[in-house]
């Protein structure tokens, strides 16, 4: 027999993936992945890694090089601001999420990398909004099993835009019983 409690065994922090519970019943979140990008006992924020839009990043920005950036919305708050993480540690005012990973800094440094070297895109991705924790907020949640917090995404699949089953291929590669979960349908009707 197969348990199928929604259970969270690590620890959240910065760099590390929230996978939502198959069953969160809330629109915005349900079935989505978020990378951690800071986390503290005070407050802790993220962005949505598998909300993608149907437009490109130099339809928003025409001075942007043409790369065919695929943009995410990275959550609710803040949904007109323009985020961003990449694996290029010299550009400045970013800070590192985790191992070869970083959020924000020069936006300039970011276009010019892009114009020097359009193949440089598949290092980065953008995000309109973020998504939010208050004190103790993400801490209740993993309480009620709304989210599982893991480590084994690399860097790569992250910065990938290509998976439009990310929920699930995160899911499937958490073991067995997340396999078997990750196969339920939206709608248990349609089972």
């Amino acid at each position: 027999m197969i348990d199928l409690s929604f259970k969270n065994f690590k620890e959240p922090q910065s760099g590390t993936l929230l996978i939502s519970d198959p069953f969160l019943d809330e629109a915005y979140f349900r079935r989505s992945v978020i990378l951690l990008c800071e986390h503290s006992e005070n407050a802790s924020f993220g962005l949505v890694l598998n909300n993608f839009l149907e437009v490109d990043l130099h339809e928003i920005d025409n001075d942007f090089p043409d790369i065919h950036a695929r943009i995410s919305v990275g959550g609710p708050v803040e949904t007109q601001s323009l985020y961003y993480i990449h694996s290029f540690p010299d550009i400045e005012e970013s800070y590192e999420i985790r191992n070869g990973l970083y959020f924000g800094g020069s936006f300039s440094q970011l276009k010019a990398i892009l114009e020097e070297e359009p193949s440089n895109s598949s290092r980065m991705r953008f995000f309109l909004g973020y998504s939010g924790w208050d004190k103790g907020q993400l801490a209740n949640e993993i309480l009620e099993h709304s989210w599982i917090v893991v480590d084994n995404i690399s860097n790569d699949e992250v910065l990938g835009t290509v998976n439009d089953n990310f929920w699930q291929y995160c899911m499937e590669k958490q073991g067995k019983e997340y396999k078997t979960i990750s196969k339920f349908p939206l709608n248990p009707n349609h089972n």
